[in-house]
């Protein structure tokens, strides 16, 4: 599947998007984010990314790998992000979804995880 076409301004409205999301994580992102950045797992991980037409919460380009954090919100809107998973494989990205309690609550199990999908 082709990646969709968005025009320029939609593009820059994504990035500010972005951008506006880097500077205001949830508690469970930045938790996450304090121990995958740096290389701390042998790869980089970026944070609040653009992908396609998506913002996804952490992206390692080179592993090709997706993880979200789902907080309460998610629980809203299990088929969007069904959807949404499908084409980001179709884009030839894996998505790990992690709920954000076990982010907060077992960050050693949340590592694991990612690690296996590593």
């Amino acid at each position: 599947m082709k990646s969709s076409v968005l025009t320029s301004s939609q593009q820059l409205r994504l990035h500010g998007h972005a951008r506006a999301m880097r500077h205001a994580p949830t508690s469970s992102e930045h938790a996450l984010w304090q121990v995958i950045r740096s290389r701390q797992l042998g790869v980089q991980f970026r944070r609040q990314v653009p992908v396609d037409c998506f913002i996804v919460d952490f992206l390692a380009p080179s592993a090709r790998l997706v993880i979200e954090v789902d907080g309460q919100y998610h629980a809203q809107r299990r088929a969007a992000d069904q959807r949404r998973d499908r084409k980001l494989r179709r884009l030839g990205f894996m998505v790990l979804r992690l709920p954000a309690k076990l982010v907060l609550c077992n960050l050693g199990e949340a590592l694991r995880r990612i690690r296996c999908a590593l």
